[in-house]
């Protein structure tokens, strides 16, 4: 049997993406065959598509993209145990192949999908929600009463670093663009600052304890954030790194997030309990994601969109 895939065979624009007709794979020992609700799409992947991550992140080609799956388990590896056939799942899958219809998947690598929330949309949680939590909470330490700092906050990882800042009772101020204010609202900042109106400090009444950047910046402009945060403070940066003057006191670090069950599993915890929402912004059919990756390189998206087969 068949199944539709999204695939690269060489690197380059949005073009190279090609939509294969593959052998459907079957399940190793601790694997399970997942069929795909939806992969969601990455900003990431574009640069990997693109050739840009060759030097820390090489793949054999041609290469499946999607890292993120929800689906349903559709077959058991031999000796696998922790779900069964039918069972609603999800995960960040390292090795990416979500962008088919089925996929192959480690038992380990994944986790009971939200039974709150309709099965496609959750593909948009494991990467951007694993890498806002660590942020949030691992690397930025942010605690109740806390002043925070978002920088990018209309975009995937963006919407659920609002939420869980919030959710550990900081005070978060957000910087969006016109388009993204009301999403970024609605996720709860307590203040959205138009980056493209003037200096976002113009727009703070005093420095902040913790600033989490999520966009790639020019070097001037990553180094005019630094006086905005507080002597004892702390610089996340998923994007562009910051490094502040010594004698600034300010901690900085970049973070590349980690695939861990742990947090994806209380990631799914607070979607079922109403404190995380997940905001699907477009949804596409496989065939339309070299279009997606096109949207998102001229800035055109916002949000998280997935991706279905």
């Amino acid at each position: 049997m068949t199944m539709k895939t999204a695939r690269i065979h060489g690197y380059g624009d949005a073009s190279v993406i090609r939509y294969d007709d593959v052998p459907r794979p079957r399940p190793a020992s601790g694997e399970v065959l997942i069929r795909v609700a939806a992969t969601s799409f990455n900003p990431t992947e574009a640069a990997l598509r693109a050739g840009l991550l060759q030097a820390f992140f090489p793949v054999d080609l041609p290469y499946t993209l999607g890292w993120d799956v929800a689906g349903t388990v559709a077959e058991m590896g031999a000796g696998t145990e922790g779900f069964t056939v039918g069972d609603r799942v999800i995960g960040r899958l390292d090795s990416a192949g979500a962008a088919a219809e089925y996929v192959r998947a480690p038992v380990a690598m994944l986790v009971a999908a939200p039974a709150s929330i309709p099965l496609a949309n959750a593909a948009a949680l494991p990467v951007a929600g694993l890498t806002a939590w660590q942020a949030v909470f691992e690397h930025g330490k942010v605690a109740a009463g806390q002043r925070v700092l978002v920088i990018g906050a209309g975009g995937g990882v963006g919407g659920f670093v609002t939420q869980l800042a919030k959710h550990a009772g900081a005070e978060v101020t957000a910087t969006a663009g016109a388009r993204s204010t009301d999403a970024v609202r609605r996720h709860g900042a307590d203040r959205v600052v138009d980056y493209t109106a003037g200096p976002v400090g113009a727009a703070l009444d005093g420095q902040v304890d913790t600033l989490l950047n999520l966009v790639p910046l020019r070097p001037p402009d990553a180094a005019a954030l630094v006086p905005l945060v507080r002597s004892g403070g702390r610089i996340v940066s998923i994007a562009t790194p910051i490094e502040p003057p010594a004698d600034a006191g300010v901690t900085a670090m970049h973070m590349v997030a980690r695939n861990d069950v742990a947090h994806l599993a209380a990631l799914v915890e607070l979607v079922d309990a109403g404190t995380l929402t997940i905001d699907i912004s477009d949804s596409r059919p496989l065939a339309d994601l070299a279009d997606v990756h096109r949207l998102s390189e001229a800035g055109r998206t916002r949000g998280k969109v997935i991706i279905i087969p």
